[in-house]
């Protein structure tokens, strides 16, 4: 299995397990569950984090010296897609609620990590 495939299946895995987690949790506290864009910011994330990975793994031997500025930029792009396609929404009601900022920074969050960890699992070998 391919260093790319390996990636994206455990992504994929841990994000629908913390996202089954974060619905349980809405529902527990009697909030809205697909409220706030959520299923729109795991896919976004997941999706973005695995577009970034591919393309530093695909990089890493052709500009091994500017990968932790692509992955930055890869950072940079993810919060411009927020800011562009969920900030607007969330403060739709000039409010930005603890609910609205963890439907998007729980993914985010849990992306970086695997992204980061990604990154140094490949520039190991």
């Amino acid at each position: 299995m391919s260093s790319f495939s390996k990636f994206s299946l455990l992504l994929i895995t841990v994000l629908c397990v913390v996202f089954g987690l974060h619905i349980f949790i809405l529902q527990q506290l009697g909030h809205p569950v697909f409220s706030h864009l959520i299923i729109e910011a795991y896919l976004l994330n997941c999706g973005l984090a695995m577009v970034i990975y591919l393309t530093l793994y695909l990089l890493k031997k052709k500009m091994p010296t500017q990968l932790g500025f692509l992955y930055m930029g890869g950072s940079f792009l993810k919060f411009l897609f927020f800011f562009i396609f969920f900030y607007p929404y969330y403060k739709l009601d000039g409010n930005l609620d603890s609910f609205e900022f963890t439907a998007f920074f729980i993914p985010y969050v849990i992306s970086l990590i695997f992204e980061t960890l990604g990154v140094i699992e490949f520039l190991k070998k």
